[in-house]
């Protein structure tokens, strides 16, 4: 089984990256967003990005989703049409790093931003194995090759080995398990959980270890999920969120200590560890929108709806103020466009 969020349409992911109060340098940042729409019959869309409360245009392909920045802001890289491209923050510079008949997506770009992970498909809905290449192209490599599913794949901080999630098909709907491996390729992926009838997914790296969901993660009535840590090798097992509704990881804070997760329709942070939970916004119903940490972990980028309209705002996590980040866009899809649901937030240059 996999872990699905209902989504609305096809490649309609977005990624953010910080504004100036989140850049280290105080530069001025964008949030950066895939929008695919029909107008008379023709499909239109591409990359838009959001900066200063401008809104623009960086590419044209009404395929092009998923978006996902290097974590030095200079690179983003996303898929267009089963392949993995990338492009500069202003929409120069698009290159194509991965091309064949498989079918590309998911990629994630390494903290030194010089390799991307990506899923790679021989059909649609079949099962994944992990690549990587450079994220300016060349050194395609193939990094597993089971039976099962791998996908979901989030770098340590050091970039050198990845944690993913690998699903086996059975009598039952299968299991999802997490795994771990050397991006390098000089290991074979080893098994971090053994949990039968139980599935772990939604996978990150925080300071002490490695924090998940763990439920089931086929959506539908049975669906539900916990919260939980562990070591980098399995050991040490620790729920964190567990037995008041169903929680789902949604992203850990740069400093790696503070959890955002997703309960009852909003969105919650909490100090990995002892403690509570605090409820920092409401979401739309239905909602599939992520929230992210800020490169400070001082602020949380979400969707959020009031009455008829959906705004993108960034909510402050001390004071729960929030603060729309493209303001008077409405982003509620009135004119058949559709927008969502992944964000991560990087400064840019």
């Amino acid at each position: 089984m996999r872990y699905r969020n209902l989504i609305t349409a096809l490649f309609v992911l977005l990624a953010l990256a910080a504004p100036a109060a989140a850049s280290a340098a105080g530069k001025p940042g964008a949030v950066v967003f895939s929008k695919a729409s029909t107008v008379g019959g023709v499909a239109k869309g591409g990359l838009f990005a959001v900066r200063d409360g401008h809104l623009n245009q960086l590419t044209e392909d009404p395929t092009d989703s998923e978006p996902a920045f290097s974590p030095d802001g200079r690179t983003i890289a996303f898929v267009r049409g089963g392949d993995i491209y990338s492009v500069r923050p202003d929409g120069s510079g698009q290159r194509r790093l991965s091309s064949g008949a498989g079918l590309d997506s998911a990629p994630v770009v390494s903290p030194s931003g010089r390799v991307v992970v990506f899923e790679r498909r021989d059909t649609a809905g079949g099962q994944a194995d992990l690549y990587t290449v450079g994220a300016t192209g060349g050194g395609l490599r193939q990094l597993t090759s089971a039976a099962g599913d791998d996908h979901s794949a989030r770098f340590s901080p050091d970039g050198k080995s990845i944690v993913f999630v690998r699903g086996f098909a059975g009598p039952e709907g299968g299991n999802d398990d997490l795994y771990t491996m050397r991006v390098n390729g000089s290991s074979q992926p080893r098994g971090l959980t053994r949990t039968a009838g139980v599935d772990e997914f939604a996978p990150r790296y925080f300071a002490g270890g490695i924090l998940f969901s763990r439920g089931e993660s086929t959506p539908g009535p049975a669906a539900y999920a916990d919260i939980y840590t562990m070591l980098v090798n399995g050991t040490k097992v620790k729920a964190q969120v567990a037995g008041v509704g169903s929680a789902y990881v949604e992203d850990v804070s740069p400093d790696g200590h503070t959890l955002l997760f997703r309960r009852d329709q909003g969105l919650w942070a909490k100090q990995i560890g002892p403690g509570k939970a605090r409820k920092l916004c409401q979401l739309p119903d239905n909602s599939v929108t992520n929230g992210v940490f800020s490169s400070d972990g001082r602020r949380v980028a979400a969707f959020v709806a009031d009455e008829d309209r959906q705004s993108l705002v960034a909510i402050d996590v001390a004071s729960r103020r929030q603060t729309e980040l493209a303001e008077g866009t409405d982003f509620t899809g009135h004119d058949g466009s559709t927008i969502g649901p992944v964000i991560s937030w990087q400064p840019t240059r």
